[in-house]
């Protein structure tokens, strides 16, 4: 059996009337069903993000380096002595 991804779900049927489908699950997503399988999720448009994504710069990505390698090392250097 598939886990669902939210706790909202709606049949195919109530998709006749969409924004009662949403109205009912409180702006979250929801699974549609049909036959007792998940054929879809419904997302409100406001939980879809409109603005363009924002791209690391080198920096940030040489920084989230240095941090995971210093979190690692230890389990790195106890390997070596293995």
């Amino acid at each position: 059996m598939a886990r669902l991804l939210t706790n909202y779900i709606a049949t195919m049927t109530e998709m006749r009337e969409p924004h009662k489908v949403l109205a009912n699950a409180g702006g979250k997503p929801v699974a549609v069903m049909k036959n007792s399988k998940c054929v879809g999720y419904f997302v409100p448009a406001e939980i879809v993000t409109t603005d363009e994504p924002r791209y690391a710069t080198r920096d940030e990505v040489l920084a989230a380096l240095r941090d995971s390698r210093e979190s690692v090392q230890p389990v790195l250097d106890y390997l070596k002595d293995k």
